[in-house]
């Protein structure tokens, strides 16, 4: 029996991450309800869940992105409190405040949280108020390409082009040059509307040598505001993160340490609570950073953070929705080794393109320091209507080199037949000389030929 107030949590999600949040509920002694469309009726977080719950068909718009069939299964379940996972409804503030108006526990940020720091024109205003650095550019997000192209020739070209609203690189562009702005603004407004409901865009100076460093946040309701290191998350393509590591390699200790200060400040400067990631661009050349937006939910990469902190951010973020202070002050966190992540996605890596269909046969590695998250077994068949993502591959070791090595290992005990994977990608990416060395940035994947 659990000591928290929450008998039973539905889970808003699928996949993985519905798996990672079943087993933190259930070692919590909470019971779990999963939700599930008709395509996922045959998936594992159905069948180890407490109860499950059809919500819908197959398109996520009307099971996983569907609010009222969500919320039925939640009042039909006594569900105490929602956990959305990453993804679909983690970061949509109406969601939230419909979980609070039917008495159900939304475990993530307050509503005030999500609108301010979830809405990147929002957030970079914190930042600037606070003192955080930011890139040049405009801090309100605008709808008018001639007014925005104002902003663009004043921070200079190369420009990137932004969703307020949302993130995994929707609506993203680089813009080169005046002539084709206005057409680049609006093919990008066009796409952040079909994605997101809103066609603001953020106008910012395009970096072009940077690393992607991220901070994670944790805070209560007593305002107390921790970080819990760092992450590099700079091998990305087309703005999705393949792999990211903790600690960061070449990254100067001084940097380092004004960044996690400037994350905790921000999380203090708007009373954070629960879990969040704030996220940076860093300018090794110039020993430099910039803020450049807050994901106020768990993090897709959030084992990565618990390997070398010994910390289980899943049950600390439902503790923290119950209202508990943290388990932790500052001066307790400690970063131990070095940890890895490698996304494995159902693609062909050479032709960037999904390869749902049936896993024929499937082992996973294992040993000390391996750590596999995934929702797949030998019989699933991967769906098309989702995304390509089917497992994460984490490992520890004492340091970058020996976790690099034992990553290998593990990648060649991979076995998944009957679908293409990206485990060739990794392979590649991890026996680059420069990523060895530690010479990259968020450009490696576009300016690297790993093959023929």
């Amino acid at each position: 029996m659990s000591s928290l107030p929450f008998k039973k949590i539905l889970i808003a999600n699928r996949g993985e991450i519905a798996l990672r949040i079943i087993r933190a509920c259930h070692e919590l002694g909470i019971q779990t309800v999963a939700v599930h469309s008709k395509a996922d009726e045959d998936a594992l977080h159905v069948k180890l869940a407490t109860e499950s719950v059809c919500i819908g068909p197959a398109l996520a718009k009307e099971s996983y992105l569907n609010i009222a069939s969500i919320m039925s299964a939640a009042v039909a379940t006594r569900a105490d409190a929602i956990h959305p996972g990453y993804g679909f409804l983690s970061e949509n503030a109406a969601f939230a405040e419909i979980c609070g108006s039917c008495g159900i526990t939304f475990i993530g940020p307050t509503v005030r949280n999500m609108r301010i720091m979830g809405d990147k024109a929002r957030a970079r205003r914190v930042a600037d108020k606070v003192g955080v650095p930011t890139i040049p550019g405009d801090s309100k997000g605008l709808l008018d390409p001639s007014e925005a192209l104002v902003i663009a020739e004043r921070a200079g070209f190369p420009i990137l082009l932004k969703a307020c609203a949302g993130g995994g690189g929707r609506g993203m562009k680089i813009v080169r040059s005046a002539d084709e702005f206005v057409s680049t603004f609006q093919t990008a407004q066009r796409e952040v509307e079909a994605a997101f409901g809103d066609g603001h865009l953020l106008v910012e100076k395009y970096l072009p040598r940077v690393r992607h460093i991220e901070v994670q946040l944790a805070g209560d309701q007593a305002h107390n505001v921790i970080h819990l290191g760092i992450r590099d998350c700079s091998i990305q393509r087309r703005y999705q993160k393949v792999i990211e590591e903790s600690p960061s390699i070449g990254l100067p200790a001084d940097l380092q340490t004004q960044i996690q200060d400037a994350a905790v400040e921000l999380g203090k400067a708007v009373n954070y609570s629960s879990l969040g990631t704030v996220e940076f661009l860093a300018d090794l050349e110039h020993n430099k950073f910039y803020f450049i937006e807050m994901n106020t939910r768990l993090q897709v990469e959030h084992p990565v953070t618990e390997m070398v902190t010994d910390t289980d951010l899943v049950k600390e973020q439902i503790r923290l929705a119950a209202g508990m202070e943290l388990s932790w002050k500052q001066s307790d966190v400690k970063i131990s080794g070095h940890a890895i992540e490698a996304r494995i996605n159902a693609e062909d890596p050479r032709k960037m393109i999904p390869s749902p269909g049936l896993i024929k046969s499937y082992h996973p590695p294992g040993g000390n320091g391996i750590r596999v998250d995934s929702a797949v077994y030998a019989g699933y068949s991967v769906k098309p209507y989702y995304d390509s993502m089917i497992s994460k591959l984490i490992v520890r070791d004492k340091d970058r080199e020996s976790c690099i090595k034992k990553l290998l290992v593990a990648l060649d005990e991979y076995l998944i037949d009957g679908i293409n994977t990206n485990i060739e990608l990794h392979r590649r990416i991890l026996s680059h000389p420069d990523f060895r060395s530690g010479n990259f940035s968020t450009k490696f994947l576009d300016q690297t030929q790993l093959f023929d």
